[in-house]
């Protein structure tokens, strides 16, 4: 057995009133095994992970009791300096999200090569052949010109296969990976995933799989664990878990499944319905300037003669990998980006030739929700105070009574307490953070709504309540959304038309039926085959759709 938890409780705060992050968790994992632990956010998932790599700070934390043993070597027993010896050597970890994990001021190969010089003592030009022999193992296209570059000069996959390659140069016995392909778009995550698989194999090693995404788990996972509240409240062979659970708890995960929400059948749009939004040949162009007088040389071609109609009350989803441009197209339709050419058309008027004044005039009835509801929440504010701002810049409403009263309507509609306007957004979960967001755009009394992945990185339970939100709002208000996504389970249940977006280019629209099960582009045939499903192999003969 190479790891084995036993009875792990990690406690934040007083000894007297602690905070029960990790409250007796116990699992083995075996060399060449994929192990998943599953659950929601805050259920202990990522904290059981930094216990094992000794991460968890001890001024802030402890361990009334448990062990880590690492082939028998309890790591918790081991002083920090010890446990630097075996972080990176023999564990290493690959975190969610890459920009945040690699220095901004190095380059990506000065990082790889770093713990590299640390554990395996190599001078620096060895190191350096290391580390681009590491990069070039996790599919890097010209390893050497990325040894020199910066993270932000890298695309997101390419990031995370750098922090894939940065865990794996020192070839460690067990690697984790906390949700790794969370925000990642389904080919790339496919990509992802296939690396690791790849590198378990030629390695033998062990590998600890932190995710929500029960795609994920059914694509890559030997034995699964569910997390709830800082336990573990079911283990078992993956088939077992996904197929036939026992616990209450694990039964409700899988039964969110967007694939698992009861679907409205979507009404047809009649060709004869006149479009809310019309959008011809829209382009959104950025200059590459060189040389010392920074003259533009090229052009990078964002958005590149888009085509689009939208009908009133309908929901149009917008898909494609990242850098498709689909959140280009998304800002370029309120306006936050300014189209290079084309038009956008609103209820007969063309957007993008308005002046900014002009176009304040209609901003209440054209609303975008962003992706980070916690970016794009101000943290200095009050709820009530910033959703206060949006409807006095716009005059929506009349007085301040007036619009305290909107405002507490619609977080009633969102399923929120008034007395939420009150907090400030670090006291809400990611979830209630999106909901204030939705209310937010509600109060200003849009028509049109852009919604920017904004259900990318909840949790399975959190998204089916967001879809089923969005599904009565749209109702209840009559709006028309434009939900940009790269998950189609949720396209599939949401949305009633779907738009394909491949290198800037429309290359597929239709209704979202025919377009998912009959795709006629080659991009979107391979787009929905890389999709991962939850299918019962006793049912289907086969665990990937």
């Amino acid at each position: 057995m190479l790891l084995t938890v036993r009875d792990l409780k990690t406690y934040f705060g007083a000894p007297d009133s602690p905070i029960r992050a990790v409250d007796g968790v116990s699992f083995e994992i075996n060399s060449g095994e994929t192990f998943c632990l599953v659950g929601e956010s805050g259920s202990g998932k990522s904290v059981t992970a930094l216990s094992v790599m000794r991460l968890v700070s001890p001024q802030t934390s402890f361990h009334p009791s448990g062990s880590i043993e690492l082939d028998d070597q309890n790591l918790l027993a081991l002083s920090n300096w010890a446990c630097a010896r075996i972080r990176g050597r023999r564990i290493s970890m690959v975190f969610q999200e890459p920009m945040t994990s690699l220095n901004p001021v190095y380059t990506v190969g000065s990082q790889i090569a770093e713990p590299i010089r640390g554990h395996l003592g190599l001078p620096k030009r060895a190191a350096r052949l290391r580390a681009i022999e590491a990069l070039d193992q996790v599919h890097i296209p010209n390893p050497e010109a990325c040894y020199e570059r910066y993270p932000h000069e890298l695309s997101g996959g390419m990031r995370q296969r750098a922090m894939i390659a940065m865990a794996m140069a020192c070839e460690p016995d067990l690697l984790i990976a906390d949700e790794p392909t969370t925000a990642l778009d389904v080919t790339t995550q496919e990509h992802i995933l296939e690396l690791m698989q790849e590198l378990q194999e030629r390695r033998n090693m062990a590998i600890l799989f932190i995710t929500h995404d029960f795609g994920v788990v059914n694509r890559i996972a030997d034995r699964v664990a569910v997390m709830k509240e800082g336990r573990i409240v079911e283990t078992g062979k993956k088939d077992d878990v996904l197929f036939r659970p026992e616990h209450d708890y694990t039964q409700e995960l899988i039964a969110s499944l967007p694939s698992n929400l009861d679907r409205q059948t979507p009404e047809p749009v009649s060709a004869e319905t006149t479009p809310l939004v019309s959008i011809a040949d829209l382009q959104v162009y950025y200059p590459v300037k060189k040389g010392l007088l920074r003259r533009t040389v090229d052009h990078v071609k964002a958005v590149d003669g888009v085509d689009l109609t939208i009908a009133p009350g309908s929901i149009t989803a917008l898909v494609g990998e990242s850098g498709c441009g689909k959140t280009t197209l998304g800002k370029a339709l309120v306006r936050l980006e300014q189209p290079t050419e084309g038009r956008i058309v609103f209820e007969g008027e063309d957007l993008a030739a308005l002046s900014e004044a002009a176009m304040r005039q209609i901003r209440s009835d054209i609303q975008i929700i962003f992706q980070d509801p916690f970016a794009s929440l101000n943290p200095r504010m009050m709820i009530g105070d910033t959703m206060l701002e949006g409807m006095n810049a716009l005059n929506v409403g009349e007085g301040r009574a007036d619009r305290m009263e909107r405002i507490g309507k619609v977080l009633e509609e969102v399923q929120m307490d008034r007395e939420v306007i009150h907090r400030y957004p670090h006291e809400f979960s990611g979830g209630q953070r999106q909901r204030i967001s939705i209310a937010r755009c509600l109060a200003v009394e849009p028509r049109f709504i852009v919604c920017d992945e904004i259900t990318s990185a909840l949790d399975v339970s959190i998204q089916a309540s967001i879809l089923r939100l969005l599904l009565k709002l749209r109702d209840s208000h009559d709006l028309t959304m434009l939900f940009i996504t790269h998950n189609m389970e949720v396209v599939e249940y949401l949305a009633d038309e779907v738009a394909v977006m491949y290198k800037g280019k429309l290359v597929e629209f239709g209704p979202t039926e025919n377009v998912c099960r009959n795709p006629q582009h080659e991009y979107t045939q391979t787009l929905l085959s890389a999709v991962l499903r939850i299918e019962n192999p006793d049912m289907s003969g086969s665990t990937l759709a």
